[in-house]
């Protein structure tokens, strides 16, 4: 059975920084990503690794932020710099389980991922 949890998440002030982790179990690593939400919008793309380290960015945290991962561990990481209130936000950790999903969707598509892990707070003040 597949688990991913999320943490690093809490309140920060403007230019501050955070890393989220999310730990993976169950499977086994191929394309992973992190999405975010904020309160009374749509769920948005944040970046995505896949297995051999290649990386992608929206163009709202390029730069800001960095994508890598452990494999001795299985865990992603988001480490976010400069953080801003526009950065307020439920980040959710996804998984891609189904490799066929890799050939349909790009990815920092959502619909890449087959599995999404209960998301970790974060909340950047001014």
């Amino acid at each position: 059975q597949v688990h991913l949890v999320e943490s690093g998440g809490g309140p920060v002030q403007s230019g501050g920084s955070l890393r989220l982790s999310c730990a993976a179990s169950g499977y086994t690593y191929s394309m992973m990503g992190w999405f975010r939400q904020a309160q009374g919008k749509e769920r948005e793309e944040v970046a995505a690794i896949d297995s051999v380290g290649r990386t992608w960015y929206a163009d709202s945290v390029k730069v800001r932020f960095t994508l890598s991962r452990d494999n001795s561990k299985n865990t992603l990481y988001l480490q976010m710099n400069s953080l801003i209130p526009e950065d307020t936000a439920m980040y959710y950790c996804a998984a891609q389980t189904d490799l066929r999903l890799s050939f349909r969707f790009s990815a920092l598509d959502e619909r890449a991922y087959n599995y999404w892990g209960q998301g970790t707070q974060v909340t950047v003040s001014s």
